[in-house]
């Protein structure tokens, strides 16, 4: 883990509003940082919330994260990282598959795996342009299982008040997030693998009038995916 290395490519999107998946908080494999700190640092960010979706080590001994967890316990999970002030915030906590379950990775051989528990955190943002919902979520990589937990979270999605954005890593293309969300996007292009993507499971859709005047997939070399970046016509 080069920290330098995390901020000057957060720093280099010069982003108002940040999702952040996979993240590390005090794993031994990451040297023990923050990684939802070290963000903050680079954005300059007003108001951020990192929750874990499971304390322990994703692919060794961990369990499932719940809302009120010890700070000095290695957790992995997602971040929401704002320069604006965030009025509330909202967490969804989506279950993994219950059993192991046969999968094949990457044209891999037919395995049992298991799942992890999911989570997404919502932010109603204070923006100069007015106020407007932000979710951030990192789904299952369960062709299935993914689509149920999409449809748990949007039971408080649709709810909101519109404008309402949904972003991050859905694990499905964009035909099926597009027409499982009922939800536009506001920028596509292809986001995995990073060096040579083929496919895009990254999203940022939006419920509401906002349309785009820029954006597509930005490559910083930190990551096995690239990154969606999009300006808002206010």
């Amino acid at each position: 883990m080069d920290p330098g290395r995390f901020v000057d490519a957060v720093a280099s999107l010069d982003a108002d509003v940040i999702g952040l998946q996979e993240v590390d908080e005090g794993q031994p494999r990451t040297d023990r940082v923050s990684i939802t700190s070290l963000a903050v640092e680079a954005l300059g960010a007003a108001d951020h919330r990192f929750v874990p979706a499971l304390l322990g080590t994703p692919g060794r001994t961990w369990s499932a994260a719940k809302d009120a967890e010890p700070e000095s316990v290695p957790a992995y999970g997602i971040a929401l990282l704002s320069r604006y002030p965030v009025l509330a915030w909202q967490v969804v906590r989506l279950p993994g598959a219950p059993a192991r379950v046969p999968y094949r990775l990457h044209g891999q051989r037919l395995q049992w795996v298991r799942d992890e528990p999911r989570v997404a955190v919502l932010a109603l943002v204070d923006s100069p342009h007015g106020e407007l919902w932000v979710a951030n979520t990192h789904l299952s990589f369960l062709p299935v299982w993914n689509r149920l937990q999409l449809r748990l979270l949007l039971r408080t999605v649709t709810r909101l008040p519109e404008p309402v954005v949904l972003m991050g890593d859905l694990n499905m293309p964009r035909r099926t997030a597009e027409r499982l969300s009922g939800m536009r996007p506001l920028t596509t292009g292809l986001t995995f693998p990073a060096d040579r993507p083929t496919t895009q499971i990254d999203h940022l859709l939006v419920r509401g009038p906002q349309t785009a005047t820029s954006g597509g997939p930005v490559h910083l070399t930190i990551s096995d995916h690239r990154a969606l970046l999009v300006e808002v016509a206010p």
